[in-house]
Formats: C-alpha cells, structure tokens, sequence
C-alpha cells in the first residue's frame, strides 16, 4: 500500500518580478531531489573559495514531520568546482522565510551564476525526532571510542 504523498505549499516571494520562473520540480522520474534555480537580478561571479548566499525567491510551507535538505547538484560540483557549503542544508517545517541557498566556489577560476541556473537540490524528507536521556553510563560496543577512520578507509 502506498503511503500518500505529502504537499509542499510554495510562495514565489517576488510575485511581480517573477512571474515566469521555474518552480522547482523533478527533472525525471527517479530524481530523489528537485533542482532548485537562482533568482539573480544580474549575474554573482564567485571567486576561488569564495562563498555567497543565493537568493531563490521561493518560500515553502512543509508539512509538520518532514524537512526539505539542500543538497549540491552533481554536475556543478563536477564540472566547475560548486557545491552547497553547509550540505545539506535543513529547511524546518515551521520556517516561511526565502530559500537561500550558500554557494561555495572550490575550484580554481571564477564562476558566475546567472537568473535561473539550477544551483542545488530540494530533497523532501521525514524527521524522526528523539528524547534525550542524560547518562554518565553509555552501552559497551566493539567499536567503543575508536573513530576518524578507524573502520577502515
């Protein structure tokens, strides 16, 4: 049985201004994420390990329970050194403000992004939230305390 699928309500932050942009969507049919565009009154160059926020002129209205992850999109990160610095980034259900979304520049030219380029990924995600119960006593493992590559590389 299939579980229903949740709605995203999305606001276009700029109506008047952005009347003919792209709403993000699935480029095909097994995309786990939707690709998510600039909305750039003129181009951003960003320099070699430089960093900007970039407006989406989105805002989104996510269910209680879920999450939306910013996440890089493959080929920008590949091909000219871009990627999503804090990824992925969370979007909580309770925030109505405009997507951003931080851009850095790891490569070694600059590289400029233009009104409408796809900068990242939107993947929508259940939340499980926990209780945390203070302890000085934590269950013994055979990994214990080992970590920073101590499985293996």
């Amino acid at each position: 049985m299939a579980l229903p699928v949740p709605v995203v309500k999305v606001c276009k932050t700029s109506p008047e201004i952005a009347s003919d942009m792209v709403l993000p969507r699935y480029e095909t049919l097994g995309a786990a994420g939707m690709d998510i565009r600039a909305f750039l009154e003129k181009p951003v160059i960003i320099k070699p390990l430089e960093r900007v926020r970039i407006p989406t002129a989105l805002a989104l209205e996510i269910p209680e329970g879920y999450e939306a992850q910013v996440r890089p999109r493959s080929g920008l990160a590949y091909q000219r050194g871009v990627t999503v610095l804090n990824a992925p980034g969370t979007i909580d259900s309770d925030y109505r403000g405009e997507v951003c979304v931080i851009l850095v520049n790891l490569g070694q030219e600059p590289v400029t992004i233009n009104n409408g380029d796809r900068i990242a990924q939107l993947v929508f995600a259940p939340v499980t939230r926990v209780t945390l119960e203070e302890t000085c006593r934590l269950s013994k493992t055979r990994r214990g305390e080992c970590g920073f590559g101590s499985t293996g590389w």
